[in-house]
């Protein structure tokens, strides 16, 4: 197949380029910014605003997966919340044009969502069927309404797109967990082996994640798929508390200490690292209710046998890199 990645640069596009380009698929890459990627990836320059060269590359194409967004990683300032949401928005809009455009429109476009659509709460999970949208929740700062606002609005851009000749889904996914360096995992890893990885506000709020290659599998299905279309939950079916998923972690790192840390501590420690506490306190309690019912079988549906697997390949990372950097014919001094 013919993929191409808008915004497909970041962790998750790591995750899906380097899945997709080794079975041989073609892979287009579409970002601001020319970099080199993995062998047998190309890349085009796009704004993420307006058509340009970089829409011959989606007539044609089999699959679009767009990604383009701001990160969240940052402070929730009114400037970056507006980047946040005109970056997915405007992407998205400009996507929907281009497949809109194509003589020969591709048969399926994945659209980037996000689990944090879904409301706080700790009651019950969320599901596509009975799920409840947030933005209203009582107790919660008055900000989080806009990360749910950001959320809806993405997935409405998709929705008013007329492709009618395109199956359309909003992945509703939750943190994607892979060993690559900056991506959610090692910034919770580093915290663990630091033995900052306690539990943050009691540790009661649930945490919705999905390991890399059951991401990658459901994205396979939904492409495979032609009778699946909306959102879809891309979460592992056993979202746990903060203080459990972290406890699971610091024994993965051989860490015996976690310092548990107040709200008012995470403030702190969110400032000091330019982010946002809503990323640690919103309790995310997501489940992949369509995947289950089309039977969707995940390799890693428990968050023990998911963090051993990828703590044991980032300590191998780790480990391949630093003999990489050893200087060639450097030996072990004997006396």
């Amino acid at each position: 197949m013919k993929i191409v990645i808008p915004g497909g640069t970041g962790q998750v596009g790591g995750i899906l380029r380097r899945a997709w380009s080794t079975r041989g698929h073609e892979v287009v890459v579409l970002s601001r910014h020319p970099e080199r990627l993995e062998e047998g990836v190309r890349h085009q320059v796009w704004d993420g605003r307006t058509i340009g060269p970089w829409a011959d590359e989606i007539d044609g194409a089999d699959v679009v997966v767009n990604l383009a967004g701001r990160t969240v990683s940052c402070r929730y300032t009114e400037a970056n919340l507006k980047q946040m949401m005109d970056s997915r928005v405007e992407s998205t809009r400009v996507v929907g044009e281009a497949i809109a455009k194509a003589s020969a429109p591709p048969r399926t476009w994945l659209q980037m969502s996000t689990a944090t659509i879904y409301a706080h709460r700790f009651d019950a999970p969320n599901d596509e069927a009975t799920g409840i949208i947030g933005g209203s929740e009582p107790d919660t700062p008055a900000y989080w309404e806009f990360s749910t606002r950001i959320a809806k609005s993405w997935e409405a851009e998709q929705a008013a797109a007329e492709t009618p000749r395109t199956r359309k889904v909003a992945l509703r996914s939750a943190m994607v967990m892979s060993p690559d360096k900056g991506g959610v995992l090692d910034v919770l890893l580093t915290m663990a082996r630091l033995g900052l990885g306690g539990p943050v506000a009691g540790g009661d709020q649930f945490v919705s994640w999905i390991h890399e290659t059951d991401f990658v599998r459901a994205c396979d299905l939904l492409i495979e798929r032609d009778d699946m279309a909306g959102p879809m939950n891309l979460a592992a079916p056993g979202p746990l508390p903060q203080r459990d998923l972290m406890r699971t972690l610091r024994k993965e790192a051989r860490m015996p200490i976690g310092l548990p840390a107040t709200r008012w501590m995470a403030e702190i420690g969110a400032w000091a690292l330019r982010t946002d506490t809503e990323l640690l306190l919103k309790s995310r309690r997501v489940v992949p209710g369509r995947l289950l019912e089309e039977g969707f079988e995940f390799e890693y549906a428990d968050w023990a046998a998911a963090a051993h697997d990828l703590v044991d390949r980032a300590r191998r990372r780790t480990r391949q890199t630093n003999q990489s950097h050893r200087p060639a014919g450097s030996a072990t001094m004997k006396r």
